[in-house]
């Protein structure tokens, strides 16, 4: 069964420059199946805000055919020695909504377990670019919701221009992060979320767009100085 990653690190302008014009291709790195490198961004905030693009700051969403071969890329890559110092987590696929290119998604679904245990949802969107105005009104509430929840313990955005963003949420546990989704949870504006789906099936923001759940693997390293964002203390190792 194939492994997913998701890196964060902050970097040097140049070798953020170069991720992003130069992303990895499966063709030259051995293992890997696919991989998306963006800029990270801040979620909610203002689109003229300097913290909406994090331009040092890179996003690597990755999947590869096993652990072996990502332990390889982190320690002889180039680049994969500059995602080493920055923070990771591993994930096992447990299920998907809509569809994306790129990525060897299974087919079949699995439910988390123990059902306590945290849980991993990344999105991806390829942009239809005249519908990105009313994207950015429809989501960033939604981006504020996800960011300011409670139940999240990292929450971020990313960007690859012109046309791919993409989301990254560590939830502690499945129902707090079903109960977002559903606009159940005891929070201000809490049916952002659905309101915004509901306004996508009428007319869609993108031409490609997925959610993909995970369960946390492993996580190595620190972001923003926090580490353990994977680990509750309420689930038993």
């Amino acid at each position: 069964m194939s492994v997913f990653t998701y890196h964060l690190v902050k970097t040097s302008y140049f070798s953020a420059l170069k991720a992003i014009l130069f992303p990895l291709n499966p063709k030259k790195i051995k293992g890997l199946v696919h991989a998306e490198c963006m800029t990270v961004m801040t979620l909610g905030s203002s689109v003229f805000s300097p913290s909406r693009m994090l331009i040092r700051q890179i996003a690597v969403f990755a999947q590869w055919e096993n652990e072996a071969v990502i332990d390889r890329f982190l320690d002889k890559n180039s680049f994969g020695k500059i995602l080493a110092k920055g923070w990771h987590v591993r994930l096992n696929y447990l299920r998907q909504w809509g569809k994306i290119s790129g990525f060897v998604i299974p087919e079949e679904t699995l439910e988390i377990d123990p059902p306590e245990s945290p849980v991993v949802a990344v999105t991806i969107a390829r942009m239809k670019l005249p519908e990105v105005p009313r994207f950015i009104r429809w989501g960033r509430p939604v981006e504020k919701l996800v960011r300011d929840h409670p139940g999240t313990t990292l929450s971020l955005a990313s960007i690859r221009l012109p046309q791919t963003v993409s989301t990254f949420s560590v939830w502690k546990n499945q129902k707090e992060m079903t109960d977002m989704v559903r606009g159940h949870s005891a929070v201000p504006n809490s049916k952002k979320h659905a309101e915004a789906m509901k306004e996508r099936d009428r007319k869609d923001f993108h031409f490609e767009f997925t959610t993909l759940r995970f369960k946390p693997i492993s996580e190595s390293g620190n972001w923003n100085g926090e580490k353990n964002f994977t680990i509750n203390p309420k689930v038993a190792p």
